[in-house]
């Protein structure tokens, strides 16, 4: 099964259709349908044969939806990137897939150039926009010239369809291994998860260089007739203004851009009244954020969770079911979820272990790490290396990171307990928590904030409210105040950049 075989399927349903509209302009599923026909052959021509890896790198707009159904009609593989990334990162994951070929765009021919100079390998370099130097090849041109025949090339369930590097949050980024057959199933179960009707209109900005907007692509293929708004970067007035604009009906989004909408100051100036789903995954959503939200506008967030080793969605809160806020929902379709202590054994419900999960999305394993997915994949089962528990009605919650958990005089501590707590306090609008090296105590806990706009809150302030609903021990000893927490391009907070930040303060 070729996943461009999805597409082309939707193409001959609808044809004169518009599939896609981008800065004003809407593209019909025909049209996208030719031009990555079009360049399939221009890959051809240049040499991309099945299995090779193809780099695309560059933000959201119709080229990167076109390159990805042309790489995979033809039997290549996509390695996506993040085109936020600088030029160390960059050429390490060029080097580490043995890409070939990389589409991009002449917005980062800097870039671009110091990485060539150590990926010899790197034969082709497409890129869009205007300007194209010698040496590069016209993204446009390479497609106008090209024929619209190119036939689909067989591959099986197993083939390798795309490597998503992962964040990198604690090392070297892992690339990801998804089969044609992990990344069907990774769309079909978030397209079972909402069972979004035939004519919806989706507002997207999920980027994708993540797992979680290819999974969003691929469920689109299960939609007839979708419409996808796409945006190249997020911005609140241009999201609300495209529901407002097309009659959006579908947002999916990460906890951090639901904070951003919730300090829009005016939202009532747009008619938001068309939208019917937002969806919440990557990271976990605050309770806080969650009732905030639903005050703000009306709307309840469908919290969801998942993986780049899963395919994405792992668990939700379906829409049309009772809520627990807080909880992550309950096992998607196809899906089986488990908590297990360090041994690998079953817990009882309501005690705390690592949750595993065995999909039919799940990854191969990890590209050229075969130790590294040995120690993640045991007989079908993905550890997910977050911690938490499920209830008697088969809702889970995660409670933490296995990583991420704080030791303090030998107690474990949960970050995220402590900053539910300290969201709650009104004049706060983000936090995160992060241990910090302590004589006595081995690690002691230490808070950044960011406050509301306008607003001021003090750490004694702080202090007094987290002792109202916490012991003093987890109460953090200090706060920082920040304008930002650092996250990365989907919106996870990197506790590793925290903690150096902590260390040179301690230092200094």
């Amino acid at each position: 099964m070729n996943l461009a075989q999805l597409s082309e399927n939707k193409i001959q349903e609808s044809t004169d259709c518009v599939y896609i509209v981008f800065a004003g302009r809407e593209i019909t599923y025909a049209e996208m349908g030719r031009a990555s026909k079009k360049l399939a052959s221009a890959l051809k021509n240049l040499g991309v044969k099945p299995g090779d890896r193809v780099l695309v790198q560059m933000p959201n707009r119709p080229e990167v939806f076109q390159s990805f159904e042309a790489i995979w009609r033809i039997g290549a593989t996509v390695v996506p990137v993040n085109h936020m990334i600088g030029p160390e990162e960059s050429s390490y994951i060029y080097q580490d897939c043995g890409g070939t070929t990389l589409i991009s765009s002449t917005d980062f021919l800097p870039r671009i150039e110091a990485c060539r100079v150590s990926t010899p390998g790197l034969r082709n370099i497409i890129l869009t926009g205007p300007s194209v130097p010698d040496g590069y090849f016209p993204y446009q041109e390479l497609v106008e010239k090209s024929p619209d025949h190119a036939g689909m090339a067989y591959v099986s369930d197993s083939d390798l369809a795309a490597i998503v590097y992962t964040a990198g949050t604690t090392g070297r980024p892992k690339g990801v291994m998804h089969s044609h057959q992990s990344l069907y199933y990774s769309g079909r179960i978030s397209y079972e998860t909402t069972s979004a009707p035939e004519g919806t209109v989706a507002v997207f900005v999920l980027p994708l260089c993540h797992i979680y907007g290819i999974s969003c692509m691929v469920a689109g293929y299960f939609i007839r007739r979708l419409k996808a708004v796409v945006l190249s970067s997020f911005n609140v007035d241009k999201v609300f203004e495209a529901i407002q604009t097309y009659k959006g009906n579908m947002f999916t989004g990460v906890p951090t851009l639901y904070v951003y909408m919730l300090l829009h100051p005016n939202p009532k100036e747009y008619d938001l009244s068309s939208m019917k789903w937002w969806t919440s995954g990557s990271a976990a959503l605050a309770p806080q954020t969650w009732h905030d939200f639903r005050e703000k506008f009306g709307f309840e967030i469908i919290n969801a969770w998942g993986m780049t080793e899963t395919g994405t969605t792992g668990s939700c809160c379906p829409p049309d079911e009772s809520k627990k806020v807080g909880s992550i929902g309950r096992a998607s379709p196809r899906v089986q979820l488990k908590v297990v202590d360090s041994n690998g054994r079953e817990v009882p419900q309501g005690q705390q272990g690592e949750i595993i999960v065995k999909t039919p999305a799940a990854m191969t394993g990890y590209w050229n790490r075969p130790q590294d997915t040995a120690e993640v994949v045991d007989d079908g089962w993905v550890r997910s290396g977050d911690i938490g528990y499920v209830d008697e009605d088969g809702f889970y919650f995660i409670t933490d990171r296995k990583k991420d958990i704080i030791i303090k005089g030998g107690e474990n501590i949960s970050p995220r307990e402590i900053e539910e707590v300290i969201m709650t306090h009104p004049a706060v609008s983000e936090a995160a928590v992060v241990g910090v090296k302590d004589k006595v105590y081995g690690e002691e806990i230490k808070a950044f904030v960011v406050a509301k706009p306008g607003m001021r809150v003090t750490s004694q302030e702080l202090q007094d409210h987290c002792c109202a609903s916490l012991k003093k021990f987890k109460t953090p000893k200090d706060f920082a105040f920040v304008d930002t927490l650092p996250k990365n391009l989907m919106g996870k907070v990197l506790r590793k950049e925290l903690r150096r930040i902590a260390r040179e303060n301690q230092a200094g």
